[in-house]
């Protein structure tokens, strides 16, 4: 084991990590300002993915034309749910948190048989972009450019979530996370707030699934195995916390890469769930978490 081969795997842990980051945080924003868990993110990301693949099937387009494309898809796809299933979900007077789970768990079955149907069970990848099979190369160091760029496309949109932040929009995300009644007080619509936060919680996964599917194949069931490191990216970092997403993606991006290297590569996720039992059992609220 050569110090190139560590580094190497150090490198791509990292790119990995931005992109697991990137996923959370949709998840982590949701949930943040309405405290509802989204079980049908995984299936966001697999849309996206798919839409991501069937554009560049049909037009041959690039990376820098499916993305704006696909997170405009998304925004209104989360948008649409929230307006259309939670707002009513959440109407109802009693276990309420039980009919926001059963429905957005419904929505993600759904969402995995329906492309099932359309699509069939076979593995897909996107081929010839632009992306494809081109490295970075840095001395010793090859690093996949498909990678690259998504870790890249991963940070200016943690950047802009934070640009976003300092809104007038953001600092209504803001007062109505803190008391979602007062903020009617002062003619801030609430439904309006929550529709516009799905949404933008879904378009930050669907950039993750554009930059995904570029190196990455395509299935009905992919999301499941991106939603399950969500969560524990999540409840590691702390619910709600944009920055614990970030910093909870990167350690569980470099745990898996390592635990990859020292163990057998199908146990990957044993260091990453390891870490996570052990925060869960000393700081039960996560990294940043204001549980």
């Amino acid at each position: 084991m050569t110090a190139t081969l560590i580094l190497q795997v150090v490198l791509l842990g990292l790119l990995t990590g931005l992109v697991y980051a990137l996923v959370a945080a949709g998840l982590s924003l949701i949930f943040g300002l309405m405290d509802v868990v989204n079980f049908a993110h995984g299936q966001f990301l697999m849309l996206a993915m798919y839409a991501a693949f069937l554009l560049h099937a049909a037009t041959g387009a690039g990376v820098l034309l499916e993305l704006p494309v696909v997170v405009v898809l998304l925004f209104v796809l989360g948008a649409a749910v929230y307006r259309g299933m939670i707002a009513r979900a959440l109407s109802v007077s009693t276990n309420r948190g039980m009919v926001q789970i059963f429905v957005t768990f419904g929505l993600g079955i759904f969402l995995t048989g329906a492309a099932q149907f359309a699509f069939g069970g076979d593995f897909r990848s996107i081929t010839g972009g632009l992306l494809a099979d081109r490295s970075l190369v840095l001395g010793g160091l090859h690093l996949p450019l498909s990678q690259v760029a998504a870790a890249v496309v991963c940070l200016i949109a943690f950047a802009v979530l934070l640009l976003i932040s300092r809104t007038e929009f953001g600092r209504a995300l803001e007062a109505t996370r803190e008391d979602r009644d007062a903020v009617a007080l002062i003619g801030i619509n609430r439904d309006h707030i929550f529709a516009l936060g799905w949404g933008l919680g879904s378009a930050t996964v669907g950039v993750a699934g554009v930059m995904l599917a570029q190196f990455y194949y395509v299935s009905p069931n992919v999301g499941a195995d991106f939603a399950l490191i969500a969560y524990v990216t999540v409840a590691l970092g702390g619910f709600g916390s944009l920055l614990g997403a970030l910093l909870a993606g990167l350690l569980i991006g470099e745990v898996e890469a390592l635990t990859a290297l020292l163990l057998e590569p199908s146990l990957k996720q044993v260091g990453m769930f390891a870490i996570y039992l052990a925060v869960l059992m000393f700081r039960p609220r996560g990294l940043f978490g204001r549980l």
